[in-house]
């Protein structure tokens, strides 16, 4: 199960605020279904150099929801990837430690918006989680800013200029 929040946020004031970075990677995801599940894939380049593969089914839900991932190779996420209509979405991605230990996880977006998002334990500790000032908005309930909703409106976009 997973349980996040997701927020918008200020991509050069989070990097502005000298938060611990715990790990950062250049990222690229797509989806094979935008609708539910979502089934998307996505590769990771971290900056150590190491590289993931990563199939990933969701299910029904925003703050929480059934996550199933599952690695791949290398040969599997190319093969996956060829049956993508539209090039992968590319994300600037970077963990930072909030004081309370959480893990803030933030994506620039095809370079046109920001978003961060902060996993739990469970909904009761979701739910308390008091949103630090630097987080602008709070919009794990609204579907306009799932991912899976920029795919299906770039997907159109990109339909409509060919």
């Amino acid at each position: 199960m997973e349980i996040e929040r997701k927020f918008l946020i200020d991509w050069d004031q989070i990097n502005s605020l000298h938060l611990p970075l715990v790990r950062q990677a250049q990222s690229w995801q797509g989806y094979l279904s935008a609708a539910t599940p979502v089934v998307r894939i996505r590769t990771r380049q971290f900056s150590d150099g190491d590289t993931d593969y990563i199939l990933c089914i969701k299910g029904k839900g925003k703050l929480a929801r059934q996550e199933i991932e599952k690695e791949l190779t290398e040969q599997e996420f190319e093969a996956l990837k060829s049956l993508l209509p539209i090039p992968m979405i590319f994300k600037d991605y970077r963990v930072f430690e909030l004081e309370d230990g959480h893990l803030l996880e933030c994506s620039l977006v095809d370079n046109r918006f920001a978003y961060a998002e902060v996993e739990f334990d469970s909904v009761e500790e979701a739910n308390a989680f008091v949103m630090p000032p630097f987080l602008l908005k709070d919009v794990t309930e609204d579907p306009y800013y799932s991912m899976s909703g920029y795919w299906r409106r770039k997907q159109i976009t990109v339909s409509f200029e060919l």
